[in-house]
């Protein structure tokens, strides 16, 4: 299965990229986290075109601390093969549930989240297949990280997520959120809208009730949400410039949905 197989067939995708960066220090001062320099341009610049390489057109970009400056480079996203459109926070941020509970009239019914910070060189086209085929209200996509890159924070096995927690790690978590999910809109319609919530505090409502399922990737992700996250993702790209995208076939037993 190619990156393009559901090209016609995927949903839009927020990507949340409204935060304040403060890990990053004096760099996001003046310049949104998305906008930072990697790799010879800003960040989003590979981003954008991961997503549409990937299949995703549409992209939802859920903006808050100096957002304009995004819209001012990213444009309508043509030149970067895709359609770009603005949710913006508003007065207050919002949060990352938040900022998607605003964006749901521009995500229609069904849509994926990333996160504004990340990498991800996975193929999408097997995690929408199993979600298409279970029809979860909610999917995330996890990582066997074994506390190897950031803390691991995710409890999985058999196709679910039985704990989630970014704050409190647990024996039984093994696994990290990859940092890209695919939701119902009725999850987020059931939150109030201009609030200020974490993405996280759905997420775990969720494993709490047994209602989020889980998508090995065999792949490691990269972010810029960290100064080493940063010169790790910076190196990483640098050495693929010049090469063409390419994706790892998945494990047989990655994606199995209970």
């Amino acid at each position: 299965m190619t990156a393009h197989s559901h090209s016609e067939a995927m949903p839009p995708l927020a990507l949340l990229a409204g935060g304040l960066a403060t890990r990053l220090g004096p760099l996001t001062a003046r310049t949104p986290k998305s906008l930072i320099p990697v790799a010879g341009e800003p960040f989003i610049a590979h981003q954008l075109r991961l997503l549409a390489n990937q299949g995703v057109r549409d992209i939802v970009i859920c903006c808050g601390h100096l957002g304009e400056q995004i819209e001012n480079f990213v444009g309508d996203g043509r030149r970067f093969a895709c359609n770009v459109r603005y949710s913006t926070d508003g007065a207050s941020l919002l949060g990352t549930g938040g900022a998607i509970r605003r964006a749901l009239p521009l995500l229609g019914p069904r849509f994926w989240i990333m996160y504004g910070d990340s990498y991800l060189t996975a193929s999408f086209a097997p995690v929408f297949a199993a979600y298409e085929i279970g029809h979860p209200l909610a999917l995330m996509t996890v990582f066997a990280n074994q506390d190897r890159w950031d803390k691991s924070n995710v409890q999985f096995s058999r196709g679910r997520i039985h704990r989630y927690d970014k704050r409190a790690s647990h024996p039984a978590m093994h696994h990290i959120d990859y940092g890209l999910s695919l939701f119902s809109a009725e999850i987020f319609e059931q939150w109030p809208a201009g609030v200020a919530f974490d993405l996280s505090e759905v997420q775990g409502h969720l494993a709490e009730e047994g209602s989020l399922a889980g998508y090995e990737v065999a792949e490691r992700f990269y972010e810029i949400g960290s100064l080493a996250g940063l010169a790790e993702t910076d190196a990483f790209l640098n050495a693929r410039r010049t090469m063409p995208l390419a994706y790892t076939p998945q494990h047989p037993d990655c994606g199995a949905l209970a």
